[in-house]
């Protein structure tokens, strides 16, 4: 609580003082505290990170099926499954090294020289060498390298948007602060890895590594786990009731093949090959073509995907918690309303109007007069750069020098022609600035700022271009007119000048009002739109920021975000069962730090909520880390937020996010099908074996034909599957289904049933026609190969073939043409004989393309009654 102790106490804590430590001071100091570094508890290892990769469930059974397939003879397919497997892994490893990646932008945050005063002598040491109790020297530019108790600055600004979210420079004192002051507002302390943009400092360290503010976030970082994704969780899920239904089938069929006393060995074998059969190795490679599909379409919608399994998860989302300044608004502070002449006018584009009418403001003396104010007393600079105008300099100046160009004027004309003399900055207790510049007559002097502070210095106004006395009753009604514009979560900014005859005296009284401007960082103009299309996808978004309660509500009100709200003191006093009960109902947080945005997450998810978290700087870190989904902003970030986030938006605009969503909800969508066709094709064959097993009637296709059937099939047809485009999914509520099979059991079960049904027709077909068994089994296997190969295309929508296009997808033509004509070289080829095949003549070849159609085609007629029933 460095903050609220004065100049000499903090110096008689350290025992230091202006003259700064001695040597012996440093080296016990040193040997005390540390290194002024950030460290890692826990030792980073690849290969660890590697291994955890072959945790999940999935992983497992695809293993133990990839030893199974090699121990009976079929190293192909244990060769394909390992392989998955292994490109899983990998791009798992690479995707966690990334994001562990995060401390070590931490560390390159700072800066690496300081300069100190030691035994009373001016230094400049390597930053790591910083003790507590230390002398720094600080100037603008100069990036701050640890926490620092100010005891004498000069017109000193800070940036500390990294760290505490504050967009504006922050103006800064020696002054002690009452203990309850939040660390946003502590404007006697400058902390590690923010900067100075104006003035000089001189301030005694109270805290170096891991102890700043800074060094906080950094171990607090280090401890948070990285949460599983939603698909992660599902995935986990599906993969036990998976792998219990499959050693449920297979079971039952090894006990009924023990009943009808077929060798033991052979139907163990043929129970094996089932249960390899039934499981969807090509999943993994499902997720991962389908996740980068996404996310190179997310790309081209500004969108970064730095962990693919973040691209679900964002379809997932329940609620979104965004920042407001540059997310949600522009991050440019815009002159919205203007008072002067005792009228109020509107700026709207590059116009002023008063009321409906346009006003030519170099024609209206008072307006002119304001606007050359603002330019005259006014630090900010423009160059064009690329044929594109650059501002640079203090947001607020910038604005200013903004609308000035709006309106026709030009700083260098007018700085030229009116040359400057002396110029007094602003400060934290005069709350304005004033500058003198020459002109034919003599001087004037233009001075802007608080409106108090200018109407407290002005004994005038000029009204219809003539200076009128400003009385205390006038100046009471100037000051209710400004705090309308408050209201309306205007920063209002007055301006003043008056005529000088003595150039060598400065003085800030007796001044003639101009009136006053009122400035706002607006919203982005899609940012409507994109929290509409949220609201309509059952998205709740909340606007969690650290500007005030006014400011907020005024941006959430425009913009059309609703509720409740809620600021970082009031949230102070409550407990988390408290805010759990109402968080529903709270639309906007204000006035909040990195702390209270952490917990706001933490609250929603123990509440059930898929949450997304937007930020920028070092204080988002652990709520990015936290959160479902960390957004980072592309711009604007930090390393360290890009680093530990799941994705970053390119253009820090939150219309973005609303892109990501529907890709996410379509690439869910694509892997659902790709699962239904999978279980439904797969499942069908241990029903159609266990079946005629239990009659005592032979095998209707071979363990090997199995293998074959779902080479041709589960591959390349079904991975064709993530190349659909997808259906609209933006006007239903978020999914909250905790494993792939929810809701897609009745589609299993029929589609299975289904291709079950053609099989044994085809079987049933050719004993009662007496064929030999391999050409039976020849006619199960193509029948099979065939139906599957055409209901891949009517799982690709729920909607009726005829409405998406039978052909739409070219992937899935190319993958059916080659599985036919690999099917098709099986059996006319002496590899024929290797898997039990024989070749087909025409009359089977109608029976088995006739049976293919026809259940396609009584699929087709289901959908069109679901969604005849459902109308």
């Amino acid at each position: 609580m460095y903050h609220t102790k004065t100049e000499k106490e903090v110096f008689e804590e350290f025992k230091t003082g202006p003259k700064g430590l001695t040597t012996s001071q440093v080296e016990t100091n040193f040997g005390k505290y540390g290194k002024n570094e950030i460290k890692k508890t826990h030792k980073f290892q690849p290969i660890k990170i590697f291994l955890q990769q072959f945790t999940s469930f999935l992983i497992y059974v695809l293993l133990i099926a990839a030893v199974i397939s090699f121990l009976l003879g079929h190293k192909i397919d244990a060769i394909v499954i390992m392989a998955i497997v292994i490109l899983n892994s990998v791009i798992g490893f690479f995707q966690q090294f990334r994001a562990e990646k995060a401390v070590q932008g931490l560390k390159k945050l700072l800066v690496q020289k300081s300069r100190v005063i030691r035994d009373g002598k001016y230094l400049e040491i390597p930053s790591k060498e910083l003790v507590p109790g230390d002398i720094v020297l600080y100037e603008a530019g100069d990036k701050i390298n640890a926490d620092s108790r100010i005891f004498e600055a000069k017109n000193l600004q800070t940036n500390e948007a990294a760290l505490t979210g504050e967009s504006l420079p922050i103006l800064k004192t020696e002054k002690a602060l009452a203990k309850e002051i939040i660390l946003a507002k502590r404007t006697n302390m400058l902390f590690a890895g923010t900067q100075i943009v104006k003035g000089t400092a001189k301030a005694i360290i109270v805290s170096t590594g891991m102890q700043t503010e800074f060094g906080k976030i950094a171990g607090e970082l280090q401890e948070i786990k990285i949460q599983k994704t939603p698909m992660q969780k599902r995935l986990d899920v599906f993969s036990k009731q998976l792998s219990f239904i499959i050693i449920g089938m297979v079971l039952i069929f090894f006990l009924l093949g023990v009943f009808r006393n077929i060798d033991p060995l052979e139907t163990f074998m043929v129970a094996v090959t089932l249960a390899v059969g039934a499981i969807p190795e090509g999943l993994p490679a499902v997720l991962a073509m389908a996740f980068a599909i996404a996310s190179n379409l997310m790309s081209k919608q500004n969108v970064i995907v730095r962990r693919l399994p973040a691209v679900e998860s964002l379809g997932s989302v329940t609620t979104i918690c965004t920042d407001k300044t540059g997310t949600l608004t522009k991050e440019e502070m815009h002159i919205q309303e203007i008072f002067s002449n005792n009228k109020l006018f509107n700026k709207k584009l590059k116009n002023l109007f008063l009321g409906e009418r346009k006003i030519d403001v170099k024609e209206n003396e008072n307006i002119s007069k304001l606007i050359k104010t603002s330019i005259l007393c006014n630090n900010s600079k423009f160059e064009i750069i690329d044929k594109s105008l650059k501002f640079f300099g203090d947001p607020t100046e910038i604005s200013l020098l903004a609308t000035s160009l709006d309106f026709g004027f030009n700083k260098k004309i007018l700085t030229e022609e009116f040359p400057t003399i002396e110029k007094i900055e602003f400060d934290g207790e005069r709350k304005m600035m004033s500058v003198l510049r020459k002109n034919k007559r003599g001087a004037t002097l233009y001075s802007k700022g608080a409106i108090e502070k200018i109407l407290e210095k002005s004994t005038h106004e000029l009204i219809n271009n003539k200076s009128r006395v400003l009385t205390p009753g006038r100046k009471k009604i100037l000051l209710m007119n400004s705090q309308e514009m408050e209201k309306k979560a205007l920063r209002v900014l007055a301006f003043a000048y008056k005529e000088v005859r003595n150039e060598n005296k400065i003085s800030e009284d007796n001044l003639i009002f101009l009136g006053f401007a009122g400035m706002i960082d607006p919203p982005r103009s899609e940012v409507k739109e994109a929290i509409t299309a949220c609201k309509d996808a059952g998205i709740k978004i909340k606007m969690i920021t650290g500007d005030a309660k006014l400011t907020a509500m005024a941006i959430a009100q425009e913009i059309g975000i609703t509720g409740n709200t809620l600021t970082g003191s009031e949230l102070e006093k409550i407990n988390d069962e408290e805010l759990s009960k109402i968080i529903s109902e709270i639309g906007i947080f204000a006035r909040t730090t990195p702390n209270q945005k952490l917990r706001i997450a933490k609250i929603l998810q123990a509440n059930g909520e898929v949450v997304a978290m937007t930020g920028d700087g070092i204080n988002d870190v652990l709520a990015l880390k936290s959160a479902d989904i960390g957004i980072a902003m592309g711009k604007r970030g930090t390393d360290v937020a890009r680093e530990v986030s799941d994705l970053v938006l390119i253009d820090d605009n939150f219309a973005s996010i609303v892109g990501g969503v529907r890709e996410g909800r379509k690439t869910y969508d694509n892997i659902k099908k790709f699962t239904k066709y999978m279980l439904s094709v797969n499942f069908s064959t241990i029903a159609l074996v266990s079946l005629l097993t239990i009659f005592g009637m032979p095998l209707p296709i071979l363990p090997l034909q199995i293998l074959w059937k779902n080479l041709i099939t589960d591959s390349f047809p079904a991975l064709t599957l993530v190349f659909e485009k997808g259906e609209e999914v933006m006007n239903s509520k978020p999914r909250k289904e905790k494993s792939l099979l929810s809701g897609i059991w009745k589609f299993i079960i029929f589609a299975g049933l289904l291709n079950f049904t053609v099989e044994l027709i085809g079987y049933l077909f050719g004993t009662f026609n007496s064929y030999d068994l391999n050409l039976i089994r020849t006619m199960v296997l193509t029948i099979g190969i065939v139906f599957e190969l055409l209901f891949v295309y009517t799982c690709r929508s729920e909607s009726s073939l005829t409405k998406i296009g039978i052909f739409s997808n070219k992937w899935l033509n190319y993958a059916t043409l080659l599985g036919l004509s690999l099917h098709m070289v099986l059996l006319y080829t002496p590899l024929a004989n290797v898997f039990g095949v024989v070749p087909l003549g025409l009359n089977n070849w109608i029976m088995v393309i006739l049976l293919g159609i026809v259940g396609v085609v009584v699929f087709e007629l289901k959908k069109y009654f679901n969604h005849k029933v459902i109308k």
